[in-house]
């Protein structure tokens, strides 16, 4: 499945237990050699109550992840359209907390877009907890969950985000690396390009199109509410000042389905 072109392979471990999900990342991953993705993403029935579903992200390095709004839209799509749940509002254990999300569905039962509660931004100094190092580029740092570094340019198809981005995904200043986001604000919307860490450039990033609209509107650049525009396709996200609450809205496609020998 994917959203917007943010694309993984999506396994439900309450039929297929994945024992090296690591593993399973790095090789299922790799274009040409295997199925191609961005990551591998677990899908399981949540051991708590306050949740309904969890969900464990891999990037293709095989690093794991916290979260990410592109795939939990998809996997609002899986659980309904396959029958596990007949709720429209999905609660979603991640490792960066519990997701709500708000399915909207056509008259034929199907999920045609998603909207992901991401609760509030952090942003904060990055000298409270990254160490002093070599200088970065003018930027903003957002957590939605995970971390991303937020970079305005004045011409986005000028930048080469692959050699800027793995520099600055591995920068000392990042102890847990980062996501890197370029970002041009147009009359369209913000156009944005990203380097995940972990998979490198990838066509979409759901908690990136969030920390990007949030650096916008903290800089002045925008309002609380912005599409975003990436590779893949656009993001619609509202920063709501009644709960500080970021909610974003996009697809969710299912590519295919198949299965696989494997013994991870």
């Amino acid at each position: 499945m994917h959203g917007v072109g943010n694309d993984y392979i999506f396994v439900d471990t309450s039929r297929y237990p994945i024992l090296d999900p690591q593993a399973a990342s790095i090789a299922w991953s790799r274009h040409h050699f295997g199925i191609g993705s961005d990551g591998l993403v677990l899908i399981g029935l949540s051991p708590v109550p306050e949740a309904d579903f969890t969900m464990r992200i891999f990037n293709a390095d095989g690093s794991e992840g916290l979260m990410c709004g592109n795939a939990s839209r998809c996997i609002g799509k899986y659980v309904y359209e396959t029958g596990l749940t007949d709720q429209t509002t999905v609660r979603l254990l991640t490792a960066s907390g519990i997701k709500l999300l708000e399915l909207h569905v056509d008259a034929c039962g199907m999920v045609e877009s998603v909207t992901v509660d991401m609760l509030s931004p952090v942003l904060e100094d990055m000298k409270l907890f990254m160490p002093d190092g070599e200088p970065l580029p003018d930027g903003v740092f957002v957590s939605m969950g995970n971390p991303h570094y937020v970079i305005f340019v004045d011409d986005i198809n000028a930048v080469d985000v692959a050699a800027r981005g793995v520099i600055l995904e591995n920068s000392p200043r990042f102890p847990w690396r980062c996501n890197i986001e370029f970002a041009q604000v147009m009359a369209s919307g913000i156009r944005m390009r990203v380097w995940e860490r972990g998979s490198g450039i990838t066509m979409a990033c759901g908690t990136g199109a969030c920390a990007t609209a949030v650096a916008a509107a903290v800089t002045g650049r925008c309002g609380r509410r912005s599409r975003v525009i990436m590779d893949g396709g656009e993001l619609d996200i509202d920063w709501r000042a009644d709960d500080n609450h970021v909610y974003l809205t996009g697809p969710a496609t299912l590519v295919y389905e198949g299965e696989i020998e494997a013994d991870f």
